[in-house]
């Protein structure tokens, strides 16, 4: 059955109460935001703050917020478990809302699969007779509270509007996402192997299977490049996969697009000397372009996910001093506009950290991590894989 406004609550049932106390039905008179979230979801912790600020404002007109943990990442429950109450303590010592912990599927099972939610943050809005008065965003709680708990809301044709316009979206949502999981479940059982055995042929032709099907799955796009071009070392194949790659990502304007692009082609920690150096740089100065003027350097927009490339393209070209710049503004971009969440910044820091220790060629550090440089020659680099080989055979 199809959960959407006017439609009775679910019941709450959750493993344990993290914080607050135990709810075990929702009480009539009273209005609950529910809100589901995760601690590794940047937005679900960026509302947090304001759900804290609804709660105090609204505490006295009879509504409640309860935090619903359902999507936590670990290998169990008690992992899962232990990590939110740890990283609570931590962020939010003195949350003055209820925290729910369900490992179990049961909370997503009743509440997000029937109203088509497929990402968080989502906020329900239990009305004061226990009935669903909205489901979206918990950023649009600001306009639409105050008329849930005025009464009028539910009647209102915008809000008849809106939650028609939101089922129809999540019910395509959610056929686009059983159709690309329909077509990627037996292209994964054939890849992954073939990557782990580093049957290059075989991934390969997972992946061509792929592209053929899904042409704007940037992944596999991407993967598809770095097979041809790095794997297999096939120029004649893996060129024009390579410049039809950066012909989409330049159209799309797309940052993920052209800093896979990017990365393919400029990758700090990779060899890049087989390439082809005109058009290697050809193209490298095309995307950089693009990146930077979408992106300037001015502007406080992420930059770790494609300025770490870019550098290495003005450092290959001979800019060293624009090659840091970039790198340093990358690593800045880490904590503003707001702090990236420490399990990211263990993924995103390394690599920029190395390469600015490289450029300098001095230690580099940011925060508890350090970096001295290395040699990223071509030789060196070489003599590096024929090593790893050796130890391997």
């Amino acid at each position: 059955m199809v959960l959407r406004m006017e439609s009775p609550a679910p019941p709450i049932k959750v493993e344990n109460w993290l914080r607050g106390q135990p709810l075990t039905s929702f009480q009539p008179g009273k209005v609950y935001i529910v809100e589901f979230w995760a601690t590794w979801c940047k937005p679900c912790v960026a509302a947090m703050p304001h759900l804290v600020q609804l709660q105090e404002r609204y505490k006295d007109s009879g509504v409640e917020v309860l935090g619903v943990a359902a999507c936590e990442r670990a290998t169990t429950a008690d992992e899962a478990r232990a990590n939110l109450d740890a990283w609570l303590t931590e962020k939010f010592s003195n949350l003055n809302y209820r925290i729910g912990f369900d490992y179990t599927g049961n909370m997503n099972k009743l509440w997000m699969d029937p109203s088509f939610s497929v990402g968080i943050p989502t906020s329900f809005v239990v009305d004061r007779d226990g009935r669903i008065a909205f489901i979206g965003f918990p950023t649009q709680l600001d306009d639409v509270l105050p008329k849930i708990l005025n009464g009028g809301w539910r009647t209102s044709d915008e809000a008849r509007a809106a939650d028609t316009e939101r089922v129809v979206e999540g019910e395509r949502t959610m056929r686009e996402m059983t159709r690309k999981q329909a077509l990627t479940k037996p292209i994964y059982a054939k890849l992954r192997p073939a990557m782990e055995a580093e049957d290059w042929a075989t991934a390969l032709s997972a992946v061509e299977e792929a592209v053929a099907v899904m042409p704007d799955e940037i992944n596999f796009r991407v993967l598809h490049a770095g097979l041809l071009l790095h794997r297999m070392r096939d120029m004649r194949n893996g060129l024009p996969v390579m410049r039809q790659l950066v012909r989409d990502a330049i159209d799309k304007k797309s940052e993920p697009w052209m800093a896979g692009a990017m990365r393919q082609l400029f990758d700090p920690a990779m060899d890049n000397s087989h390439l082809p150096r005109a058009e290697r740089f050809a193209m490298g100065r095309e995307l950089s372009e693009r990146i930077l003027e979408l992106f300037p350097p001015q502007g406080d927009a992420r930059k770790f996910l494609s300025y770490g490339a870019v550098a290495q393209y003005y450092y290959e070209s001979g800019n060293k001093e624009r090659a840091i710049e970039l790198v340093e503004l990358a690593l800045k971009s880490l904590d503003h506009p707001e702090p990236m969440q420490d399990e990211l910044k263990q993924y995103f820091v390394p690599p920029l950290l190395q390469a600015l220790a490289d450029y300098k060629r001095e230690k580099a550090c940011y925060g508890a991590l350090s970096a001295t440089p290395q040699d990223r020659s071509p030789k060196e680099s070489k003599r590096r894989g024929r090593k790893r080989k050796r130890e391997k055979g």
